[in-house]
């Protein structure tokens, strides 16, 4: 079964380590397969405080997403990407429609 990463973001307010995020990012994802899926860019979000965007990551398998956020080189990336802006990150298993 798949697995996913459900990231709900605030807005970036720190642009320079957002790019160096996605610097970092990049051979990760490769190492581990993942692919960022764009979804609806009118989609609107409901009962939220503080979430202005919403990515989802999708891995092969759910083990593989459960180990690239335990890989030492995506929580030395991370700390880019909790610099640049507040979010929340969800490990999910299943299979999207």
């Amino acid at each position: 079964m798949k697995g996913y990463w459900l990231i709900l973001g605030e807005d970036v307010k720190d642009p320079d380590a957002q790019k160096r995020y996605g610097e970092l990012w990049a051979p990760i994802a490769a190492k581990y397969d993942a692919k960022v899926r764009v979804l609806d860019t009118h989609a609107v979000l409901k009962e939220t405080r503080t979430t202005t965007r919403v990515v989802i990551v999708e891995f092969p398998s759910y083990e593989q997403a459960r180990a690239c956020y335990a890989d030492s080189a995506y929580q030395e990336a991370a700390k880019f990407a909790l610099q640049a802006s507040k979010r929340e990150l969800l490990v999910l298993q299943g299979e999207l429609s």
